[in-house]
């Protein structure tokens, strides 16, 4: 905890110094909840994210339109047709370990799916739900 102090105090982001799931999504949560008070990361809430439909992209309505209901499960980009690895940690190690690569991907597929960037709450939901699914 000390060393996340010195890190906001010194204002390095902590998104930088992230090298796990665990720790990004900490990264995350902790930006968030100087937007939101009290906020905590929630798993529950990142699947709901996950299975929603935003219907701004019609070819990529939602995650699951890549990344199929199941984030175990390799996808198929909808576009493309390229073989997309599972999101899920449990099934993909690589996954959200690195945070140049984590934060290319949500704000390509955010701006793709949402119309929009995700914000720090949403994000660390995601990471939740994906550090979490079995």
């Amino acid at each position: 905890m000390k060393t996340i102090a010195i890190l906001l105090l010194t204002g390095t982001s902590l998104l930088s110094h992230a090298g796990t799931p665990q720790q990004i999504g900490q990264a995350y949560a902790q930006e968030a909840s100087s937007q939101i008070p009290g906020f905590s990361a929630s798993a529950a809430r990142g699947k709901d994210f996950f299975h929603r439909r935003f219907d701004v992209n019609a070819k990529m309505p939602g995650c699951t339109a890549c990344h199929t209901d199941n984030p175990l499960a390799v996808g198929q980009h909808a576009v493309t047709g390229k073989a997309i690895r599972p999101l899920a940690v449990s099934a993909n190690g690589e996954r959200l370990s690195d945070p140049a690569k984590v934060e290319k991907w949500f704000g390509r597929n955010c701006k793709e799916v949402l119309g929009r960037a995700c914000n720090a709450a949403e994000k660390a939901d995601f990471v939740a739900y994906m550090s979490e699914a079995r």
